[in-house]
């Protein structure tokens, strides 16, 4: 009886005890969750006051509209345009006009065509009376007045100090002073899978906040900007967040939202955000210089895939393959030839063309790298001095960018490949590589199609064919394609 008791008063304190500690867990993580909203809310307290709403207004064409227009404008003049109506009626109303429309002209008129965001970031003694704002090219380009809120209301004039296109990246001035600039990140310190904030103002909602985690880093060639090297996050960015800051949990810019993917327009779960210390080191040239002075090389280079590697009797694909060396060039001073595959570039390995192409156009003209190249099965380091990249040197690597960004690689037809593709030499070019999704691959183009002409003119080399790709307009090509003894001609375009 007596032991009964025991057992019993102890399973008593034993289910106690368990409550007690289950108690304390469930407090324990309610804590956690409440520090780490407290976090966020931190983040929002220190960089809210540096981001602004910009909006932007183009002298356009006024018109008398139609009485029979919706309340809520157009998609290009109301920021939610059909979306907002669908919201609240649905597919009730197929037969009525979503858009105004079209009447007289009225003469001019400013209205507002966009809007974006921003942030102040700080320049070391170049910032006495005026503030810089950074923010995307895009947002920006082309337009008349600018303007640009903060969220204590105040609301600025701005005019452009400079812009990047080819970064997507601009920066705008106000005169004023002793605004607060954000604190500035490092990227290279950033890790996958860390928590991140985006503020800024999709759709005209100011100072909105959003939180996420790094999802990838170094994203390049996706066909957004001439220069890639994003950040992707899950953080939901939507139109308007376009310029504002991807910050980490210590408050500090790690990133400037700029793109993101989407099939429907709206936020998917995929944006992309160009590393801070690559747009402030645009930035600061853009003030101090009025330009962006970028490395010149004078190659054309392309992935090293399996199956190249093999061609060139190579143990592994470890590197990048220079496909051409433009004459004359820092790269033909310096002996490097087309096949010469380069693996490593200032002591560190070389694998991504878009990173390598970022590193060479960061290098500071008239300073000399070292690259570690493989050639005829031997590996050996070449010393190049880097020039400086004028209007004439980008227009060469431009037929390079245009074949990246229509996903296809093409290279002179030599004995080799035309065995492996089993093919003839000597006339069109070969694509080597297709990368799946672009444009390329949906027009039904595979490795080993042979390319005749583009724009109705015979290529027999990539030479040629780049050529002829550089001297397109309006980022088209025609192009005369044979699979299988079959020719069709072929339309590709690139942003």
């Amino acid at each position: 009886m007596i032991r009964f008791r025991f057992e019993t008063v102890m399973m008593v304190m034993l289910i106690g005890l368990l409550t007690v500690l289950d108690v304390q867990a469930q407090g324990n993580g309610v804590e956690s969750l409440r520090q780490t909203s407290k976090a966020f809310a931190e983040v929002a307290r220190k960089v809210s006051p540096s981001v602004v709403l910009i909006q932007v207004e183009r002298e356009t064409e006024a018109v008398q509209m139609s009485p029979f227009g919706l309340p809520f404008g157009d998609g290009e003049r109301f920021p939610f345009g059909d979306e907002l109506f669908k919201r609240f009626f649905g597919d009730r109303f197929p037969d009525m006009p979503r858009h105004n429309a079209p009447g007289k002209p009225q003469g001019k008129q400013r209205s507002v065509v966009g809007q974006g965001s921003g942030f102040v970031f700080a320049v070391d003694g170049k910032a006495k009376g005026k503030t810089y704002i950074l923010t995307n090219n895009h947002v920006v380009e082309g337009n008349d007045k600018i303007s640009v809120k903060f969220l204590d209301g105040r609301e600025f004039d701005a005019k452009i100090k400079g812009t990047d296109p080819k970064s997507d990246i601009a920066v705008i001035e106000i005169e004023a002073s002793n605004l607060p600039a954000v604190k500035m990140g490092d990227y290279a310190q950033l890790e996958v899978g860390e928590w991140v904030v985006a503020i800024g103002n999709p759709f005209g909602l100011s100072h909105t906040l959003t939180v996420g985690v790094v999802s990838a880093k170094g994203r390049t060639s996706l066909g957004i900007n001439d220069y890639e090297d994003f950040i992707q996050t899950d953080a939901a960015i939507n139109p308007g967040n376009s310029g504002g800051p991807l910050v980490n949990l210590d408050g500090e810019v790690i990133g400037m939202n700029t793109a993101i993917f989407s099939r429907s327009g709206g936020y998917m779960g995929i944006g992309f955000a160009i590393p801070i210390n690559l747009a402030a080191r645009i930035a600061n040239q853009l003030i101090e210089q009025g330009e962006v002075v970028r490395g010149y090389l004078g190659i054309m280079i392309q992935p090293l895939t399996t199956d190249l590697a093999k061609s060139f009797e190579l143990d592994s694909d470890r590197g990048i393959l220079i496909a051409q060396v433009t004459k004359n060039s820092p790269a033909d001073k310096a002996g490097l030839k087309a096949g010469d595959v380069i693996v490593s570039f200032q002591g560190k390995p070389v694998s991504e063309t878009g990173n390598f192409r970022n590193q060479i156009a960061m290098a500071q003209p008239g300073s000399k790298v070292e690259f570690d190249i493989i050639r005829d099965g031997k590996q050996k380091t070449v010393t190049v001095k880097i020039d400086k990249l004028t209007d004439n040197k980008q227009a060469e690597q431009e037929s390079s960018m245009a074949s990246e960004k229509l996903g296809l690689t093409v290279q002179t037809i030599n004995a080799n490949l035309a065995r492996q593709f089993g093919i003839k030499a000597g006339k069109g070019v070969v694509v080597t590589e297709v990368t799946q999704g672009s444009v390329a691959a949906m027009a039904g183009i595979d490795r080993g199609s042979v390319i005749l002409e583009v724009n109705r003119k015979a290529v027999n080399s990539s030479v040629e064919f780049n050529d002829a790709v550089k001297g397109s307009n309006n980022n088209k090509v025609l192009l005369l394609v044979r699979n299988d003894e079959v020719s069709r001609y072929v339309v590709l375009s690139w942003r």
